[in-house]
């Protein structure tokens, strides 16, 4: 199975490189090219940039995957074509949310990667030069947050900045989904400016929550009033959820894990169904519209992370059932008629399902999952797989493909299809995945020191940092008893625990112990 997905790699990679490099992105089936990145913020496809040949962005979200797969030699040359060729210096507009996820994040994790001397890259050739481009990108992202809110305008132009008359609408997603690869080259570059104005948004956007710790979908980030206020964990607020949690990981920030939590929580009580994630307005949690739609698959592999398993591969099966009942993932079904959606049939090879797949894996070794991406490999090579690459699916019902391979085919979906199967790129290394799917490292140089009241100098201070701990435990346990199908006893209580070390503690949360009984008292058997 892995030299399966190594090949489907490579067959989309190569007509990639021979037939739309280095524009953005491939056509599979007229084996030609988009200019995806700038042509999405110019549908008409009026004033396109002149003598402009694209940004290379297949190429540089294929960079990571290169090294996942083990051609550090692609992966040299790749980065050597880019250190002499790319520029931003054009006249496109281009959204600043994909910019920011496909492009900087591309950049800066391949440049950890090449500068990584375990994976011995480049050697002697590699002088910062994608570190180089990333920072010149993030200074032109940086007028957009030149804002009355601080939350930042959803387009930019990268030679211009902001455009007169620009749309003042944006999304959840787009507004708080900038803090991994912003704080990244803030730490990477000693610029706090690019961490500070992705963190400001952050910020901004949490303080407008409902008092049910709901967010809506689209704003108005001038003035900061919500337009769309149903909300979900699929398209226009997915990440907003995924990147609260990863940044907490990365950088340590207790705020983060706060926000994250209280989200969750929310999440859990007012859009869960069942195994089901429906939709609900901000402001009263009434249940809005009744949909599945393929962005929200990678959730399971979100809560993989938060430890919550059981309610994963609760939401990953029927995730798994409605992909076996078209042979693809379709954008949007409709829970309550049971039924596709009208319009949304396609499926444009999405990652998500094989993300959540991978995760669980890696947490249960379960070798059910590894069937899973069976089922996965097995569809796409069907059903999407042309002379020219793969191709996107217009229509689950009828099969019928579409002329374009997104680059997060090779950033996401053949890179989580591999570490499946062979996950030897991440033994003895310690990554969280970008919502794009580029591995950042989690290094203890990148997490912020502790207060030094926190720096225990006597065992006060351990008995505090304990009931806190204690409590914030128990909080984590209530999500896994409210969105458990039964009312759990204290014998079933117990058998949450990972390991028998574990159960004293949870059997103290359960019976709201403190640090004092700890010490003072013996634990049940």
């Amino acid at each position: 199975m892995r030299e399966k997905v190594r090949k489907m790699f490579y067959h989309a990679y190569e007509n990639y490189m021979s037939h739309a490099f280095p524009h953005d992105e491939l056509k599979p089936l007229s084996r030609s090219f988009t200019d995806s990145l700038s042509e999405l913020g110019n549908l008409k496809l009026e004033h396109l940039p002149q003598n402009y040949n694209g940004t290379a962005l297949t190429l540089i979200e294929s960079l990571s995957s290169l090294v996942i797969l083990g051609n550090y030699t692609e992966f040299e040359r790749a980065v050597l074509w880019l250190s002499e060729n790319l520029t931003f210096d054009v006249d496109a507009r281009v959204n600043l949310f994909e910019c920011n996820i496909r492009v900087l994040g591309g950049l800066v994790s391949a440049h950890i990667l090449a500068t990584d001397s375990t994976n011995r890259l480049v050697q002697g050739s590699y002088k910062n030069q994608l570190l180089i481009l990333a920072e010149d990108l993030g200074r032109r992202f940086l007028p957009a947050f030149d804002t009355p809110t601080g939350l930042p305008y959803a387009w930019i132009n990268l030679k211009y900045g902001v455009m007169k008359n620009e749309t003042t609408e944006t999304s959840t997603s787009g507004c708080g989904s900038l803090i991994l690869e912003m704080g990244a080259l803030s730490r990477l570059t000693g610029d706090p400016r690019y961490e500070s104005a992705a963190l400001r948004a952050l910020r901004k956007l949490w303080s407008m929550r409902s008092s049910l710790n709901l967010l809506g979908t689209t704003l108005d980030m001038e003035t900061g009033e919500w337009i769309e206020h149903s909300s979900g964990i699929g398209a226009g607020v997915d990440s907003f959820y995924e990147y609260l949690f990863k940044a907490h990981i990365l950088f340590g920030k207790e705020d983060f894990w706060r926000m994250f939590h209280s989200a969750y929580l929310a999440v859990q009580k007012y859009f869960r169904h069942g195994p089901w994630y429906h939709e609900a307005d901000m402001r009263t949690g009434k249940a809005t519209y009744w949909q599945l739609t393929s962005l929200q698959a990678f959730w399971p592999g979100l809560q993989v992370l938060v430890g919550d398993i059981a309610a994963a591969n609760s939401s990953h099966r029927e995730f798994v059932h409605v992909w076996k009942k078209f042979g693809v993932l379709p954008e949007r079904y409709l829970l309550d008629h049971q039924m596709l959606h009208p319009t949304e049939k396609y499926y444009p090879l999405r990652p998500e399902l094989a993300e959540s797949t991978f995760y669980l894996y890696q947490a249960t070794k379960d070798p059910w999952y590894i069937e899973v991406g069976e089922t996965i490999v097995n569809s796409l090579n069907s059903y999407t797989k042309v002379e020219g690459g793969f191709a996107s699916i217009r229509d689950v019902t009828t099969m019928q493909t579409e002329d374009h391979m997104h680059s997060f085919f090779l950033a996401e979906t053949c890179k989580y299809l591999y570490l499946l199967f062979d996950d030897s790129f991440l033994v003895d290394r310690n990554y969280i995945f970008t919502t794009e799917g580029h591995p950042l490292p989690v290094l203890s140089a990148w997490h912020e020191r502790l207060p030094e009241i926190y720096i225990p100098s006597n065992w006060t201070y351990v008995k505090d940092m304990v009931n806190n701990w204690l409590r914030a435990l128990a909080m984590s346990l209530m999500i896994k008893v409210i969105t458990s199908v039964s009312v759990m006893n204290s014998v079933e209580l117990t058998r949450l625990a990972v390991d028998e070390d574990h159960v004293a503690w949870l059997v103290t949360v359960g019976y709201g112990w403190s640090y004092e009984t700890l010490i003072h008292h013996d634990i049940p058997s």
